[in-house]
C-alpha cells in the first residue's frame, strides 16, 4: 500500500489529517525538527498525539531533522528516549551524529533519512542504508526517471514529495536565511528570503526565487507502481483546514484513481502560489515553476465546511469484525480488529420472546452503529438460538463495553528497550597554526602567485582537471590537488564522474573534495582519499568523529558556527574552515542564469541577483552542469584575524575564490601578509561572530 504521509504542526492538524485519511503523520516535538514556526508538540501533547494515531491505525513519525551542537546532545537524548518510551513508529533525520543516537538508545525505531540529507542518487540512499536507515525522503526536485531508477535498486523504502511547497535550493543546501538574517534552514528557522522580490542587476519587483507548490496528485499511479512507499504531503507551517483538505483530496485520489475538477479546485482552494507545478517531476524546469501566493481563495464558508470534516465527527478509519452468541445459556460479543486483537464482554441472559424473536438482521443492525467512535462494522457473525429476544439497550452496551476495550487495548504500548548512548569520544585538535588550502572555481584563477604560496591542499573543480589532463598532471607534480565534486551528481551524471575521477586519478591527484555523502562510494572506487567539504553540514562532534569512520583525510566544519563550537568541537579528523570568500547560499536546479534570459549563457558574465534592500548576489554555475550557485555578495573575510583562527585548533583555514579575477586572487594572497583594515561594507565575518538566532 502506498502510505499517505501528512503533516500535522498542531493537535488540531494531527486530528485534521487522521480524520482525512492519512495513514502516518510527521510532527515535531521541541527545538530540533525543521519546522520550529509551527505550533509543534510538547512531550506530554506527543504521547497523546501517538495514543491518538494508534488507535486509529495512523502511524507518528517524529521530525529530529536539524543540525544539532555539542551543547545539544544531553537534550537530544532525552528526546529521543522520551519519543521512544511513548511509541513513535520513526524517526526523521538530517545530522550523521543524531543518526548514531537514535541507533544506539532506541534501536528498534526505524530511521527515515530526510530530505534535508540531500539524497538525490541511488548511491545516497545506499549510504544511507548502510547507516540503518530504513526509508529516505528523496530530494524535491528528482524526475520521474530519477525516482524510478532509485525505487527499482534501492534495498530500502522510498519517499517522495507530493504536495505542497517547493525550497528553491535543495534542502540541506541552503544558507540564505542563516547567512544574511541569522535564521537557519538547517537548524528550523528559515525566513523563506526566497519568497521575496529580487531583480537582475537592479531590484526588480519579481520572484526569480519563488517556486509554485509541488502538485503530482496526477502521477500517484505511476509513483505506486515504481513502488514509491509514502507520499509526502507538505504543510506543518500550515493551518488545519490545508491539511484537512489536501489529505482527503489525495485519500480520494489514492482510494478511486480519478481526479476531478473539485477536487484540483480544493487543492487549489487550500493554498497556491498561482497555480501548481509538477516541473521537476516532469523535468520540465523553467520559469513556469515560479509564482507567488494568493491570498484570494480564503473563504470563510469555505473555511467552515472544511473544519466540520474533522471537528464535528468522529470518521470510523478502523474496520472491525463481531462475533456473537445468544442462546439461553450463553449470551457474549467479540470484537476483532485489523490487527488480530479480540475483547469479549457478556451481557445480560435473554428472555424468551413473547412476540418478535431476536434475528441476525436485527442484531447487525444494532452492533452496525458505531458512531463516535474510531470503528467501522465490517462484518456480523451471529449464533442466535431460536425463539430468544435481546434488549436493544442490551446489545448497545454490549457493543459499547466491547469497543470501549478494544479502544484501550489499541492505546495500550510496550515500552522498548532503550539503552545508554555511548560516550562520544572528543579529539584534541592541532596546537600549531593552521595551514593555508585555496579552493579555485576557473582555471585562470590557479595564478603563478598562488602556486607559490604552495597551499597545503589546492581543491580544483573535477571538470576542469578533467578537461586539463596535461595541467592537472604538472599541477598534481607541484602542490597536493584535490579535485572538487559538485554536490548535485544525479544518477544519470555518476557514469560521467566516475570517469573523470579516474582520468584526474592517473594525472596524479589522489584526493577529492565531497560535499555529498551520495558520492563517498565513487571516490572510494576511484582508489581516491576522501576530504569532506561544507555541504556535509558537519555541526558536532559526533558527526565529524564518523568522517573518521569513513576514512576523510580532513572535514570542513560548517560556516553556521561560531567560534567556540569550532573550538570545542572534537576533531577526530584534522578540520578546516572557511576564512575568505563568497559564502555559497544556495544550489538550485533550476539554472537562474536560463530562467533570466531563456537561454543558456553560463560562462559569459556575471548574473547578480539584488533584493530590495539593495544587496547583491552573484549567480555562477554549478561545476559545468546547467545548475545555478548563488553567492553571498559580501565576502566572507578573517585574514586580519588569523590569530583568532590559530586558537581553534583546526588544520587549515581555506580561501574561497569564486567570481575573482586573476589580478583580484593575487590581491587577496599579498594580503595574507599584510591584509588591510576590514570593511563592513564589502566583508562579512559571517556567522562565527555573530551565531544563529
Amino acid at each position: 500500500m502506498l502510505e499517505l504521509l501528512a503533516p500535522a504542526g498542531s493537535m488540531e492538524a494531527l486530528h485534521a489529517a487522521v480524520q482525512n485519511g492519512a495513514n502516518a503523520v510527521y510532527l515535531g516535538c521541541g527545538a530540533f525538527n525543521a519546522r520550529q514556526g509551527a505550533k509543534n508538540f510538547t512531550p506530554q501533547m506527543l504521547a497523546e498525539a501517538v495514543k491518538y494515531c494508534h488507535i486509529r491505525g495512523v502511524a507518528v513519525h517524529l521530525t529530529l531533522n536539524t543540525l544539532v551542537a555539542d551543547r545539544e546532545i544531553d537534550d537530544v537524548i532525552q528526546l529521543i528516549r522520551h519519543a521512544a518510551s511513548v511509541g513513535v513508529d520513526a524517526f526523521i533525520v538530517q545530522d550523521l551524529g543524531v543518526v548514531q543516537l537514535c541507533r544506539q538508545i532506541a534501536p528498534g525505531v526505524p530511521l527515515h533519512g530526510s530530505t534535508q540529507m540531500t539524497v538525490h542518487s541511488l548511491a545516497g540512499v545506499l549510504f544511507c542504508a548502510a547507516m540503518g536507515m530504513s526509508r529516505v525522503v528523496l530530494s524535491r526536485e528528482l524526475s520521474r526517471e530519477n525516482i524510478a531508477h532509485i525505487c527499482a535498486n534501492s534495498p530500502i523504502e522510498i519517499e517522495v514529495f507530493a504536495h505542497g511547497a517547493l525550497c528553491m535550493s535543495y534542502s540541506g543546501q541552503c544558507y540564505l536565511s542563516s547567512v544574511i538574517g541569522q535564521r537557519s534552514g538547517n537548524r528550523g528557522r528559515c525566513a523563506q528570503p526566497c519568497r521575496q522580490s529580487y531583480g537582475y542587476s537592479r531590484h526588480d519587483s519579481k520572484y526569480p526565487l519563488s517556486l509554485k507548490d509541488n502538485c503530482l496528485i496526477h502521477a500517484l499511479e505511476d509513483l505506486k507502481k515504481m513502488g514509491v512507499a509514502s507520499l509526502k504531503l507538505e504543510g506543518r507551517m500550515k493551518r488545519p483546514e490545508y491539511v484537512a483538505a489536501v489529505t482527503a483530496v489525495y485519500r480520494e485520489a489514492l482510494d478511486n484513481g480519478e481526479v476531478t475538477r473539485e477536487m484540483l479546485d480544493t487543492l487549489t482552494a487550500a493554498f497556491n502560489r498561482q497555480g501548481f507545478t509538477d516541473g521537476y517531476y516532469t523535468g520540465q524546469t523553467g520559469p513556469q515553476m515560479f509564482g507567488v501566493r494568493e491570498d484570494k481563495y480564503d473563504n470563510p464558508n469555505w473555511l467552515k465546511k472544511v473544519r466540520e470534516s474533522y471537528e464535528a465527527t468522529e470518521n470510523p478509519l478502523v474496520n472491525v469484525d463481531f462475533d456473537t452468541t445468544v442462546t439461553d445459556q450463553v449470551c457474549s460479543l467479540t470484537v476483532t480488529d485489523p490487527q488480530g486483537r479480540k475483547c469479549t464482554v457478556s451481557g445480560p441472559m435473554p428472555q424468551v420472546a413473547r412476540t418478535t424473536p431476536l434475528t441476525e438482521e436485527a442484531l447487525t443492525e444494532r452492533l452496525q452503529k458505531t458512531g463516535g467512535t474510531p470503528f467501522a462494522c465490517r462484518n456480523v457473525t451471529a449464533k442466535i438460538q431460536p425463539g430468544v429476544t435481546l434488549s436493544a439497550a442490551a446489545i448497545n452496551a454490549m457493543r459499547r463495553d466491547a469497543l470501549n476495550q478494544l479502544l484501550a487495548m489499541r492505546a495500550r504500548w510496550e515500552p522498548p528497550k532503550l539503552q545508554r548512548p555511548e560516550k562520544i569520544p572528543h579529539y584534541e585538535g592541532r596546537r600549531a597554526s593552521p595551514s593555508l588550502t585555496v579552493q579555485v572555481t576557473e582555471m585562470n584563477q590557479i595564478t603563478g602567485k598562488l602556486l607559490a604560496q604552495k597551499p597545503e591542499v589546492l581543491y580544483v573543480p573535477l571538470h576542469i582537471l578533467a578537461k586539463n589532463p596535461v595541467v592537472c598532471h604538472e599541477l598534481a607534480r607541484k602542490v597536493t590537488v584535490a579535485a572538487v565534486l559538485p554536490r548535485i551528481v544525479h544518477d544519470h551524471e555518476m557514469a560521467g564522474l566516475k570517469d573523470a575521477l579516474k582520468v584526474v586519478k592517473d594525472m596524479g591527484v589522489r584526493e577529492a573534495l565531497v560535499g555529498n555523502l551520495g558520492l563517498v562510494l565513487a571516490v572510494r572506487e576511484a582508489g581516491m582519499r576522501i576530504r569532506g567539504d561544507f555541504g556535509l553540514n558537519l555541526y558536532n562532534s559526533a558527526s565529524v568523529n564518523l568522517m573518521k569512520e569513513l576514512g576523510a583525510k580532513s572535514a570542513t566544519l560548517s560556516f553556521e558556527m561560531t567560534l567556540p563550537q569550532i573550538r570545542d568541537v572534537s576533531k577526530a579528523v584534522p578540520c578546516e574552515i572557511l576564512a575568505y570568500g563568497r559564502l555559497p547560499l544556495m544550489v538550485t536546479e533550476n539554472c537562474l542564469i536560463r530562467n533570466r534570459t531563456g537561454a543558456c549563457a553560463c560562462g559569459h558574465g556575471t548574473t547578480r541577483l539584488v533584493d530590495k534592500t539593495g544587496a547583491d548576489f552573484p549567480v555562477i554555475r554549478d561545476g559545468d552542469k546547467c545548475r545555478s550557485v548563488l553567492l553571498n555578495g559580501k565576502k566572507l573575510n578573517w585574514l586580519d584575524r588569523q590569530k583568532d583562527l590559530s586558537k581553534l585548533g583546526i588544520w587549515a583555514t581555506r580561501l574561497y575564490f569564486t567570481t575573482e579575477n586573476p589580478r583580484e586572487v593575487d590581491q587577496v594572497l599579498s594580503a595574507l601578509a599584510n591584509p588591510p583594515a576590514f570593511d563592513p561594507g564589502s566583508c562579512t565575518r559571517g556567522l562565527y561572530l555573530r551565531g544563529l538566532d
